[in-house]
């Protein structure tokens, strides 16, 4: 599964820089996110509780940066297991560049994996629940580099209710 997207923040490059760095603000803003520890240079340890369709799990892993640039781009890694409904890995490349009339262009291209039960949902729901996924850390990101505190942590839920599918952004 991949996808590709960019985002234009209001704020400077240093301000998203530094927030990309802090494993606080990654942890208010990953879906599900119970636990993020360490630090940029020995990377992170995460606990992630999430709801793929009918299959609920709690993932355990890594996350590291790599081919670091300050202030202009890094790879983000991560790998969880999930016990009995398999494992997620994948990698986001980050990058940063001036925007057009100010604010900083945050673009990514996303890889991600699953193995396990999670495999057998089927691509169609498991891309649909990265897209989410993806969608939801970013938006997240970009409250809060803009300056909105009501960051929440709440899992993903899947489209049980038989809605569009769209996951409301609580402001």
């Amino acid at each position: 599964m991949e996808m590709h997207a960019t985002r234009t923040l209001n704020a400077d490059r240093a301000t998203v820089w530094e927030a990309l760095n802090d494993a606080d603000v990654l942890k208010a803003c990953i879906p599900g996110c119970e636990e993020l520890t360490g630090s940029p240079d020995e990377g992170f340890e995460a606990v992630v509780k999430q709801k793929v369709g009918p299959v609920k799990a709690t993932f355990k892993g890594a996350v590291t940066l790599s081919d670091v640039v300050p202030g202009t781009s890094y790879r983000i890694a991560g790998e969880g297991k999930g016990g009995v409904a398999g494992f997620a890995k994948g990698h986001a490349d980050v990058r940063l560049a001036d925007a057009d009339g100010g604010g900083t262009d945050l673009s990514y291209d996303v890889d991600a994996k699953v193995g396990g039960k999670l495999a057998q949902l089927g691509s169609r729901l498991i891309d649909s629940f990265a897209r989410k996924m993806a969608d939801q850390f970013f938006e997240r990101f970009q409250a809060h580099v803009e300056g909105a505190q009501d960051v929440t942590r709440e899992p993903l839920e899947d489209d049980d209710s038989g809605d569009s599918g769209d996951v409301d952004a609580k402001d």
